[in-house]
């Protein structure tokens, strides 16, 4: 099996190299780039199976990247390297497709365990999805839990599907509200906390101490499975 192939885009010239020597002493295959334009070129060329992407970098930022990875239909797992804490920040990167976020100082084996979990969910789509006592069947569109038919509502299995099809993914309230409610529908933000407590109502083996579906302070949410082997 080749090694993931990993693009750095970062322009810190001493994190690049820690970086870069852990990453391949972990097995990864690295290439770098040191400035936005590079970014650009090197997203373009779509030879990457997950992208670490820099915020602040001169010439494009990491934002810029981000949203012309997307707009290329580049799916590859993104996650933005930041210095920066503010909800903000955070928000706009994981609204322009990045599949989560990393805020310096980080601790590389914390890095790369999440870096590895995003390929192996994306190696293999599933055609079920396990999660606690729970089964979604998505060809059948029906959730199951202990084996028993779940009563859920449209809009409750909906984001169900959405979210199991992004585990480990930190999702905006916006993001979600796109994807499955969709845009041209005039709904708020405070429509996703309702369908994700009432949700957690009938997946979580406890609702008010969540385990799937996780609550990602001022941003959003994300679902934990909990396992990688979903069956296919």
């Amino acid at each position: 099996m080749s090694a993931p192939r990993v693009l750095l885009v970062e322009d810190e010239p001493a994190l690049v190299r820690g970086l870069t020597d852990t990453l391949r002493a972990n097995g990864f295959d690295v290439t770098v780039a040191t400035d936005g334009e590079r970014g650009l070129d090197a997203v373009a060329a779509n030879q990457a199976d997950l992208i670490l992407l820099d915020v602040m970098l001169p010439k494009v930022n990491g934002y810029e990247i981000c949203q012309a990875a997307r707009a290329q239909g580049i799916d590859v797992p993104i996650l933005m390297l930041t210095a920066k804490g503010q909800e903000q920040d955070v928000v706009l990167g994981l609204n322009l497709g990045a599949d989560d976020y990393v805020i310096k100082p980080f601790r590389t084996g914390e890095l790369i365990a999440r870096m590895r979990a995003f390929l192996r969910r994306r190696s293999a789509p599933a055609l079920k999805v396990r999660f606690g006592d729970c089964e979604i069947d998505l060809a059948a569109r029906l959730v199951r839990r202990r084996g028993e038919v779940l009563d859920l509502t449209a809009k409750e299995l909906a984001l169900l599907i959405w979210l199991a099809a992004r585990p480990g993914r930190a999702l905006s309230r916006e993001t979600i509200l796109n994807g499955v409610w969709g845009s041209s529908v005039f709904v708020t933000q405070r429509s996703v906390d309702r369908c994700v407590a009432t949700l957690r109502a009938k997946v979580e083996p406890d609702p008010h101490r969540p385990v799937f579906i996780h609550t990602i302070r001022d941003i959003g949410y994300r679902f934990e499975p909990g396992t990688d082997d979903a069956q296919g």
